[in-house]
Order: C-alpha cells, then structure tokens, then sequence
C-alpha cells in the first residue's frame, strides 16, 4: 500500500548484539527463571526508507526476531509505505495467523514505523501522539528479595530516591506473600501507594486468601495472581477480593483480549505498553478502550517507547521502574525527584539511550 506523501520502505534488517548479564543477578517467585546467567543475544530491528529514515525497535531475544524477519517481515515490509502503519499493523495480525509471533515480536514493526513517523515530522513522539503530560511519577517494581527485613530495606532505600510508590513481586507463597504485604504497610505507613504483583503465581484459592490481605493492607491494585487464559477465573476472583484487580498484562489478543477481560466485569483497571501489546499502535487502542469505560490503563515496563505512551495516555497512574538489587539503583530514566520527563529527542529516542555500547550500526 502506498499513495502520495508516503516513504517507502527499501531494507529491513535485525541486528544482533551482545547483552552482557545483570550484574547482579537477580531472581523472580519460585517456579520462574530469575536473569539471564551468561551473555544473551538481543536485536535491532531496522527500517530504513527510501527518503533515509530509520526506525528502531529492541527485542532481547534477537535470534528469534532476525529468524522472523528474514522468513516473513522482510518480504512484508519492503516496498511498503512506512507511513501506513495502521495497514502494516493489520498485516502482522495476518502473519500472526501463520506464525504465532511471540508476544514481544508482534509489535516491533510498528515501534519502528512511529519512529520513523516521529522523525519525519522531527518531533518527540510523544507530540505527534498528542502529548497529555510532561512528566509521570514513578513507582519501584522490585524483583523478589531473600526476607521481609530486606524488603522493608530496600523500601526505605526506594522513597529516599525519589520513588513515589512500590509494587512487590515477591515469593509466589500466598501465606508468606501475605505477611510480607501487611508488613511493609506498616513500615511505610498509609499514605504511600503500594500495590502487589503475583506473577500468575497462583491458582484461584490462594489468589483470594492473598487478595483479601491485600485489601486489608489498602493496596491499591493487585496483578495478574493467576495465568490469564481464564477470564472466568478473574471473574471470580472480582467477587470474592475487594481490591482492583490489574489485568491483561501478559494475555495475547491485544484491545480484543482486553475488551473481554472489561466486559467480564473483572477489570479494576488494564495493562497497556508497547512491549506486549502490539506495539503503539495497540497500546494506545487499549488506553483509549479503558478510557471509555473510565478505568486506567497503567503502562507496562520500561524503556524509552513507553515514556513516550505515557506522556500521551491520560489514563495512566504511575511509570513502572524496575529495581533488582540491594543497595537500590535508581533507573536513570527516573530523575531524583521520582519522575520520567519527556525529553526532546525526536522520535522515539532510542539513540539517546546507546552511549555507544549495544546499538546497531548507522553507517
């Protein structure tokens, strides 16, 4: 598809880079792999157009996306007009069909393609969006902790930096998950926002018996405890827990899946991101989808794409920080005062992020 004004797209490439280990390393609930231990492979997605643009988009598992790329999204792509996003969006739903593209692929081509929209019209992203805000507080996400004292710890460590809020993942033990809860309600007091993430570690017993701790603690939300292939399930977890329940984080199907899970009934509020949810494209349909029903949309994870979503969503609470150690290490997108800002850089501004290591070749 093409027509006036567009710019075709002439190559599609991946490039591979080495991503060195956390260091250190850090672990998840028990059942889950914690980091990587050794050096990884990520990738680049590339997409350069006939005027001289490139888009980019970054996926840690960089051998799975080049395969893809080279077996189907090249010959997609190329001789494209990158600006027909919304057209090129549906085509990867056609090829997900086929290929049943992991969840973090599906929307790599679109990240790239608003890149290169963003840098054609040199603004920030977030402007040709049409920004909301210019900063988003943000929250710490820690990974799991060896006790109680250590948490309460690193909590301390999280509001003295700025932090304005934190969620757990911690041990995936309703009973230990519980007491850890209470606990570090009581350390911080009740004017700090705490929220809890099960990491779909539970089943639907032991999601109620933690959701009704939850509560009593005040949190404010409380995240994917179950696998979420069963809407039915948080439906009935909805009934049981008087908590918000945020849902559909890891959930394939996009706006649609999303669109279920709120009719259900279950839906205190959403996950949207660029990451595991189609990309921009997607994400703002799922931001837009809660927003008519007046639920949130809170942002998934990091990284420079989603700053841009969450200065254009207005339906979003906190930014996700992600914190894996003790002593505690402020992500530097997060400044001293607590907030992910905007910036100026034009497009997306993954090359502000580079300094020079794990960045493909502009040459």
């Amino acid at each position: 598809m093409s027509g006036a004004g567009g710019d075709t797209i002439v190559d599609v490439d991946v490039v591979l880079v080495a991503q060195p280990p956390a260091s250190p390393p850090f672990v998840w609930r028990q059942g889950l792999p914690g980091s990587d231990r050794g050096e990884s492979i990520g990738g680049w997605l590339v997409i350069t157009t006939e005027s001289g643009l490139r888009g980019y988009a970054h996926c840690t598992r960089g051998v799975i996306l080049k395969d893809l790329v080279e077996r189907r999204l090249r010959a997609e792509l190329v001789g494209a007009d990158a600006l027909a996003r919304e057209w090129l969006w549906h085509r990867m739903w056609e090829l997900d069909r086929i290929e049943e593209f992991p969840i973090y692929v599906l929307g790599l081509a679109d990240i790239a393609l608003w890149d290169i929209a963003a840098k054609r019209a040199e603004l920030p992203l977030h402007r040709l969006l049409g920004s909301y805000r210019d900063a988003l507080p943000a929250y710490a996400s820690t990974t799991t902790f060896r006790d109680i004292p250590e948490y309460l710890d690193v909590a301390d460590q999280c509001l003295e930096l700025g932090y304005h809020a934190i969620k757990l993942h911690a041990w995936g033990d309703a009973k230990r998950d519980a007491e850890l809860s209470q606990a570090l309600r009581d350390h911080v007091g009740p004017d700090v926002d705490l929220m809890y993430d099960g990491s779909a570690g539970f089943d639907l017993h032991d999601s109620v018996y933690l959701g009704r701790a939850l509560s009593e603690a005040g949190y404010r939300w409380y995240e994917e405890p179950m696998r979420e292939f069963s809407i039915t399930a948080y439906k009935r977890l909805a009934e049981q827990v008087d908590i918000p329940l945020l849902v559909a984080e890891t959930s394939d199907g996009v706006h649609m899946n999303t669109a279920d899970f709120i009719a259900s009934g279950c839906a205190g509020a959403v996950r949207t991101g660029a990451h595991l949810k189609g990309g921009v494209t997607g994400a703002l349909r799922i931001a837009h989808l809660a927003e008519a029903f007046n639920l949130r949309a809170e942002i998934h994870a990091g990284g420079p794409v989603n700053v841009q979503l969450a200065m254009s969503i207005p339906n979003t609470t906190y930014f996700e920080s992600l914190v894996t150690q003790n002593p505690v290490v402020r992500e530097a997108s997060v400044d001293v005062d607590g907030f992910v800002r905007a910036g100026d850089a034009i497009g997306v501004g993954w090359e502000a992020t580079w300094g020079g290591a794990g960045a493909p070749d502009q040459n």
